[in-house]
């Protein structure tokens, strides 16, 4: 009788290259499946590898890899992650989620400045789905700021929306 948990003929042993991890190109299959489904950061995806990963060394090369044949790109992940949240969110919190996914400081003032020129706008778009009316005594004009600036709208902008 076979032992249950006994590797099967063809699988990876535990003495093979990459010791506790795929080699190079299951990696890679692995890692087109997830960019398949959607964006992104290079960070990101580097933490749902490193459990698969064999070393660091090989994560990275697969990485890099996947950039050069544009597959994983920062930049496409920034634009969608700004035009998933823009409409609902402020440039404060859209940069502070950028950031958080590990993207260079420099993408990131770029995308600040693209979202503060449309910041009123969208902060009076939000205001208006919820709210509508002005607020009429300090504790409603209290509870309409909050809401904005929790969304990551900044203080001249919510003052702008609510008069």
């Amino acid at each position: 009788m076979t032992d249950p948990r006994a590797r099967r003929v063809g699988a990876p042993s535990a003495l093979a290259p990459g010791v506790g991890g795929e080699d190079s190109r299951a990696l890679k299959v692995r890692a087109v499946g997830y960019l398949s489904r959607r964006e992104y950061s290079r960070v990101e995806l580097r933490g749902k590898l490193q459990p698969h990963a064999g070393n660091a060394d090989d994560l990275e090369r697969v990485l890099d890899a996947l950039e050069r044949e544009r597959w994983l790109s920062d930049e496409r992940f920034a634009r969608a992650l700004v035009h998933r949240k823009a409409t609902r969110q402020g440039a404060a919190r859209i940069v502070s989620d950028l950031r958080r996914h590990g993207l260079p400081e420099e993408r990131l003032d770029a995308v600040k400045a693209e979202l503060m020129a449309s910041e009123f706008d969208r902060a009076r778009a939000v205001w208006g789905k919820k709210f509508g009316n002005r607020p009429q005594d300090a504790r409603e004009y209290g509870r309409q700021y909050r809401f904005l600036a929790a969304r990551g709208f900044s203080a001249d902008s919510v003052r702008r929306v609510l008069g």
